[in-house]
This record gives structure tokens, sequence and C-alpha cells, in this order.
């Protein structure tokens, strides 16, 4: 394709994007069709995509080319009815890859102000066909660029414009693998640290409504992703689960610490609002847990393949461990209300990680656990699962898989079973040696059998 920019050049900068959009797809379905593996978009067609779509200077003594808004608004219409009109979802994938693949140069701000601008304008006329090729995107990027994205949506519909949340929902229904990644994406960018990195009740409804209506939802990704391959440890999670998890349990403690900006600034109903949404959405996430035996085992990874991570959850005990000493400094507070908040985050924690191990989303020994909480305050429930018996797998030896993001930190590799412990029968089948204290069946894989703390 290098013999068109002549061709391109005397272009106004609309009619040239266009033109070259065209000349894109023409050449991606010949590299298709011809069979050639891996297809790939060769390096003067992307230099040509920075020029003259990215706008990106051809050298330092040539000025950049710039659109107007009116352009840039038609050049995003041009953009959406050309990957419409592509039925090839091959095609679409490898067209969006060479618009919008980061390549580690100046050019790679003008694509991230573009996609972001794209994937708002997919979601607000339904372009299902971008929001697949969106949801590619953000598993094989690095994080820092995926919440960037999921920065810009959240800002477009749950801040800028009052009442267009409705438009974001309706991604559920056009494109749920781009609604799964959206979740993790969010979950990565609001950790509780601050009340910037707190999430919008808006955005806090409309996933929880999500989760209550397909629990599968948070899983998609990873039952649609082949387990050949292995995720760059700087990508997304493979779930949402553990952001979702780290929301639940730290929310009490963070929603608390805000109090007194939520006081002054007039959003204090907002909070308490948060607390229902919170507690539902909890048990959405224990649901989600007792989903997996099933699936895992299906597809031979039960006891193999941790979809929580043991550095993760490290991370959540220590910003923990600082919030609860941060709420005893509190003196806005009473003292009885902070030690509810307390127990009640300890709660949840415990909770997570009892019905976690039990079906399989998390593969760690007791030890570790202790480890992990062990600069944690006493809390009853979590003393429990910290004592509670050690689980077993039937694949226990069997390496951890390349698929797992952190399969070099899995404590299958770096915990093995001690020998004593050869026969590794399921939990389930085990006999009590406790018959006066009958196996809580939560602790077997059952259905979960007492509703959340609140």
């Amino acid at each position: 394709m290098g013999d068109i920019r002549q061709s391109l050049l005397p272009r106004d900068v609309l009619s040239a994007a266009k033109e070259l959009l065209y000349h894109l797809d023409i050449y991606i379905c010949n590299l298709v069709q011809s069979g050639r593996q891996p297809p790939q978009v060769d390096a003067k067609t992307l230099e040509l995509v920075e020029e003259f779509i990215l706008h990106a200077p051809k050298d330092r003594n040539t000025p950049g080319r710039r659109m107007s808004a009116l352009q840039e608004l038609q050049l995003l219409e041009i953009m959406c009815s050309c990957f419409q009109e592509q039925s090839r979802d091959t095609v679409r994938q490898l067209m969006f890859s060479a618009l919008f693949s980061l390549q580690g140069n100046q050019a790679d701000e003008s694509r991230m102000a573009l996609l972001g601008k794209l994937v708002s304008m997919a979601v607000a006329v339904g372009r299902n066909p971008i929001l697949e090729c969106a949801a590619t995107w953000l598993q094989r990027t690095h994080r820092v660029y995926c919440v960037r994205l999921a920065q810009v949506l959240v800002d477009d519909y749950c801040s800028m414009v009052p009442g267009s949340v409705p438009t974001l929902q309706n991604i559920h229904g056009a494109s749920p693998r781009f609604c799964c990644q959206f979740i993790t994406a969010v979950t990565t960018l609001y950790d509780l640290t601050s009340e910037e990195l707190t999430p919008p009740l808006e955005l806090l409804q409309m996933i929880v409504s999500w989760i209550q209506d397909d629990p599968r939802l948070v899983l998609i990704t990873f039952l649609n992703t082949p387990l050949s391959g292995s995720q760059p440890i700087s990508s997304l999670d493979i779930t949402p689960l553990g952001g979702l998890m780290r929301w639940c349990v730290k929310a009490p403690l963070a929603y608390r610490r805000e109090k007194k900006q939520a006081l002054t600034n007039g959003s204090a109903e907002n909070e308490q609002e948060a607390g229902p949404l919170l507690s539902a959405l909890h048990l959405s996430v224990l649901q989600v847990f007792m989903l997996l035996p099933n699936i895992l085992n299906e597809k031979g990874l039960f006891g193999r393949l941790a979809l929580l991570q043991l550095e993760s959850l490290a991370a959540l005990t220590s910003d923990l461990s600082r919030l609860l000493d941060q709420a005893d400094k509190h003196t806005h507070t009473s003292s009885a209300d902070t030690q509810a908040l307390s127990q009640l985050t300890l709660d949840r924690l415990a909770q997570a990680l009892q019905v976690a191990m039990a079906n399989g989303a998390l593969l760690c020994s007791r030890e570790d656990l202790r480890a992990i909480c062990s600069r944690l305050p006493h809390n009853n429930l979590l003393q429990l699962v910290l004592s509670g018996p050690v689980m077993y797998y039937n694949n226990i030896h069997t390496p951890p898989l390349a698929f797992s993001p952190h399969a070099a930190h899995s404590p299958i590799a770096s915990h093995p079973t001690h020998p004593a412990h050869t026969p590794h029968t399921p939990l389930a089948t085990h006999p009590s040696s406790h018959p006066q204290y009958p196996g809580q069946p939560f602790m077997t894989g059952m259905p979960f059998p007492f509703r959340p703390s609140h």
C-alpha cells in the first residue's frame, strides 16, 4: 500500500483518511484471502495510518495535519460504518489492530484519543462490531491504557451527560465480551485508595445490575480465551473477580474514610446508597465463585488454574490493614460504628476467601493465608477460615498452566503437597473427624447457606 501515499497527499485531511480506510479494507481482505499465517499488516501500511488517520508528522520538519471537530466527527462516523459493513470478523480485528495497536511511539497518544472517541460513539449508536474489536484490544493491551479507555467511557456516560447511563448499560446485551472487559478495567481503575478512585454510584449500580442479571458475565473472557496461550503479565486480569472482591471488602472502610469529604461536598446520600449495592455485589461475587467447580472441571482445570492470585490478595490485606489503622484514628465517628464497619469488612473477606478456596478460585495453603492475614485484627469468622481444613485437589501435582498470567508465582508451584497427603480425595468426600461439628455446606462447594453481612 506504500504506493498510494502520493495520491493521498493532495487531498484534504478528511478525504485522505476516508480513502486510506477504503484501501486498508481492501488490503486486509486480500491479506486474509491469501491464507498467509499469521496475517500481518506491513510496516509501511502502519506508517500511512499514522500519517493520514492519526496525523502524526512524517518527520520533524513536516507539521502534522489537523482535523476540525466537525471533520473528526465525520471520520468517526465513516469508521463506524466501515466496521459495521465489513462482515468478516477476522478482517475487522486486523483493521482495528492496524489502527489502534500501540506501537510505543508518539502516535500512541493520537491512537488513544481517537480510540476513546470511537468506542464512545460505538456505545452511543450501537455499533457492536467495534465493541467486539475493542474487547479484544482490552484483552491484549497493557492495563495502563485499558483503564484510560475505561475512564473515557465513565466520564462520558456517568459524569458529563446526566441521564446517559442507560446508554452505556445497553452494552451488556450488545457485546457481553466488551462488557466483561469493561468491568475488569473499571475495577482495576477504581481501587478505592482515594475519593477520586472510588467508583461513581451510577457505575456501581450498573455493574451490580449486570451481574445480578447474568452472573456468568464476569467469566466470559476466561471462557472464550484459548488455554494454549499465556496472558501478558501487564494485561488485565482474566476475570474481574479480584477487583470486584476488592470493592466489596474495602468499601465499608473506604466510604467511611471519605465521610468528611462527603459531608462537605453534599454527597453523603451517595455513601448511604452505596452500602446496599455493595452488599448485593458481595452476594453476587460469592454466587459466581460457586459456578466455578463445574466450569473448571469441564476444562480439566480444577486445582490447576487460580482465578484469584495470591499476590493480589496480599495487596488487598495490606490495604485493609492500613484502612483499619486509619479508621481507629477517626474522631468524627463513634468507636462502636468504627468497630462495626471493621468487623463487616473482615466478615466479607473471610466469606470471600472461604468460598473462593472451596470452589477452586484460590489455590493456596492455610499457612499462606495466615501469613497474608497476620496483620489484620481478630475476627471470629476469619479465624475459622484461617484454621479450617486443608483443601485438596485431584490435580495438585499437575503444574500450573502457562495460561495463568502469574503461573510462575502460583501457589501450586511454590507449595507442593506433602507426601503424607497422597490420596488427594476431594474435600466433599472426607468424613468429618469431629462428628459433633457437622461440616458446613459452603466448605464443600454446596449452595451458600447464609446471606452476607449487611
